[in-house]
């Protein structure tokens, strides 16, 4: 496969741009990596590492039936340097894939910093080379500086909303007289999880203090304005008593070993590292102010005398009208030498931001080499979502995690959901293999530089 000399600039190094930098260099294209960090802060990071996750620490199921975990095991077929990070990086999450977020990003960083084809570059970009190839990943906190760069290309009328983060506390502040370990149904490791067990009454009180509870901001953030998946937990409880309960405060598959039952609600707290020290509230994202983060999450039993390493917090995400600008290797029709990818255009989620900086990257890699864009199968997890988020015929825009919904209704006639979605992870599965046998010329490098790949 023969390469270009020409570099290609990369701006951003999060998920989606560490991703398309380590692909290109594995293929011997060199890179300019822009990262605005740490000397230019954003308003949800804390640090300037590369790859920083700002909300969970959870990169969701593993399990090949669901299809975060369809997604992470066509990540794996197409030599994804983000998700060998992860699992580099892992800490126990019973069926999900979590990360020691510290150890997760140094990964990153390091790896990218050693590289001798990747330029890093610690500045703030106010606009678009004049030439080369350009991956936007400037993720969904674009800064002010980049702002009119980007409108140029797109339009101002750009959409946006806004996302929240959960609180993080520290682990021997929980009382574990309490709180109980375990996953539901025992998965994973089996008490991967902590978990504050809620009566009735300690629940309801709960809801009437959370509803009630000071925001950040009132007018200006009502719940339309909110992606649906990171709704904060207050907007939640406000569509009724039970909704949390039957959301993230769902208790089914745990029991209480004090006695014996289900409890009436649960908070589950997973590990925030390895070594255990912190927890995330799971589903507890939140725009409560941190005196009121403090007082009401303090009503959970388990969490009185809880010390907050984080408080939740709420961010702005700003996304591009991807169906009308981009092709489906991620290049702007106007202008195909810049791509966008990750959230930046409304590919939401972790893993699916990687996964956009990987597919921005095999498109310029065909490219240069003279071939053909490679188009993933939309019986794939990952091609069902770039199918989405770049046809036309998509309307009223909004960003997307990877879903069954995405993807081709299965030809097996089953019953059970459980069996339908078996069905057609195992049709995606073959997909995959097909096209990675097409492309095995493509993909070799990815995957003869993880072969060697060490933490």
């Amino acid at each position: 496969m023969s390469h270009i000399d020409n570099p290609v600039t990369v701006i951003g190094a999060g998920l989606a741009g560490s991703e398309a930098a380590w692909q290109l260099a594995a293929r011997g294209i060199p890179v300019r990596l822009f990262e605005m960090r740490p000397e230019t802060p954003s308003p949800a990071h804390h640090t300037g590492g590369f790859a920083e996750l700002v909300c969970s620490n959870s990169l969701k199921s593993n399990d090949p039936e669901t299809a975060p975990g369809l997604l992470k095991q066509e990540l794996a077929a197409l030599g994804s340097f983000v998700l060998a990070c992860a699992r580099a990086t892992a800490v126990p999450a019973g069926g999900a894939l979590a990360v020691d977020r510290g150890a997760f990003s140094d990964t990153i960083t390091r790896e990218l910093l050693a590289n001798p084809l990747i330029e890093v570059v610690r500045a703030e970009v106010d606009s678009i080379p004049a030439e080369g190839d350009v991956v936007v990943a400037t993720g969904p906190l674009t800064s002010a500086a980049f702002e009119p760069a980007l409108s140029s290309l797109v339009g101002t009328d750009r959409l946006a909303f806004f996302d929240a983060a959960a609180p993080i506390i520290e682990a021997d502040s929980v009382d574990r007289a309490i709180a109980f370990s375990q996953s539901r149904y025992d998965k994973g490791e089996g008490a991967d999880y902590l978990n504050c067990p809620m009566n009735r009454e300690q629940y309801e009180r709960f809801i009437e203090a959370l509803v009630g509870a000071q925001r950040v901001v009132l007018k200006e953030f009502e719940s339309a304005d909110l992606f649906q998946a990171c709704q904060p937990i207050e907007e939640i409880a406000r569509r009724g008593g039970d909704a949390l309960r039957f959301g993230p405060f769902k208790p089914v598959g745990l029991t209480d070993p004090s006695t014996g039952e289900r409890p009436w609600a649960v908070l589950q707290l997973r590990s925030e590292n390895r070594a255990a020290t912190a927890y995330n509230l799971v589903g507890c994202q939140t725009n409560l102010t941190f005196t009121e983060q403090k007082r009401v999450f303090g009503l959970i039993p388990g969490l009185a005398d809880a010390t907050f390493a984080r408080f939740g917090v709420m961010h702005r995400n700003t996304f591009v009208d991807a169906p009308r600008l981009l092709t489906n290797g991620l290049a702007l029709h106007v202008n195909p030498r810049i791509r966008l990818a990750g959230q930046i255009a409304g590919t939401e989620g972790y893993m699916e931001a990687a996964a956009a900086g990987l597919i921005a990257a095999l498109d310029i890699i065909a490219v240069r080499s003279g071939g053909v864009s490679p188009v993933l199968p939309t019986e794939t997890a990952l091609g069902g979502l770039i199918a989405y988020a770049t046809d036309p015929e998509t309307v009223r825009y909004q960003p997307m995690h990877v879903n069954f919904g995405l993807l081709p209704p299965s030809e097996v006639h089953t019953r059970g959901k459980r069996a339908r979605r078996a069905a057609i992870a195992e049709r995606a599965s073959r997909a995959l293999d097909t096209f990675a046998h097409e492309h095995r010329e493509l993909l070799a490098p990815a995957h003869d530089r993880l072969a060697g790949f060490t933490q």
